[in-house]
């Protein structure tokens, strides 16, 4: 059964750094494009990035563009979002997904992270 777990959520400063990573179980990770989203307190899921099977596509959302990095390693199953210049707006429950086309095949349970002075 497929599964995703993320993990690196917490507290941050503005203008600071967090890394999230995300541990996939139960199905051919390296066959999957992985994205990243988040949910804000009463807003809906935003996409956030989209990185390809084999690392070297990957694209990101205007908002995060420049800041936030997602990187993946298919040896240990393992997709990674590099998080800098954090800001208030940033603050959401953040989720990794494994992709097909554009449908999500699965979803992890998220990972909170605030951004707070």
């Amino acid at each position: 059964q497929a599964h995703l777990v993320e993990s690196g959520g917490g507290l941050a400063q503005p203008g600071g750094s967090l890394r999230l990573s995300c541990a996939a179980s139960g199905f051919t990770f390296s066959r999957y494009a992985m994205g990243w989203f988040r949910q804000a307190p009463g807003k809906g899921l935003e996409w956030l990035s989209t990185i390809y099977q084999d690392g070297t596509d990957v694209y990101y959302a205007n908002s995060v563009k420049g800041r936030f990095a997602s990187s993946r390693d298919n040896a240990k199953n393992m997709l990674y979002l590099e998080m800098n210049g954090l800001k208030p707006d940033d603050t959401a429950l953040y989720y990794c997904a494994a992709l097909e086309g554009l449908s999500t095949v699965t979803r992890g349970q998220g990972t909170q992270v605030t951004v707070s002075s």
